[in-house]
């Protein structure tokens, strides 16, 4: 086979090759973003969820133990790691807020 044949089907089959092998991994790249802000999304979704039932529970019990703040304040900074709007700042504050000490009068 003479070099300028090789060459000649080398650039028909390869540039539609190259095309298609390049849409290809687009497509791969875009799906696993998708995916990824998937995952993002929900696992911000449960740490918000539980952050909600944490304030709940501790603020029926009118105060918060020193590692339930600590666990929810690694919720919340975990949770604002991914980006996260401030729509948690609120609680999160209200949270802190709760003394560390179960009151005297709910014995």
């Amino acid at each position: 086979m003479e070099f300028t044949t090789f060459y000649q089907i080398l650039c028909l089959l390869g540039i539609p090759s190259l095309f298609t092998i390049i849409g290809w991994i687009y497509k791969k790249i875009k799906k696993n973003d998708n995916e990824t802000n998937a995952v993002k999304l929900g696992v911000q979704a449960l740490l918000r969820s539980q952050m909600i039932n944490d304030y709940n529970k501790w603020l029926d019990k009118a105060y918060a133990p020193i590692y339930a703040r600590e666990n929810f304040e690694n919720c919340w900074r975990q949770y604002h790691n991914l980006g996260a709007n401030g729509v948690m700042d609120d609680i999160h504050e209200k949270f802190m807020a709760l003394p560390t000490q179960k009151p005297n009068n709910l014995d």
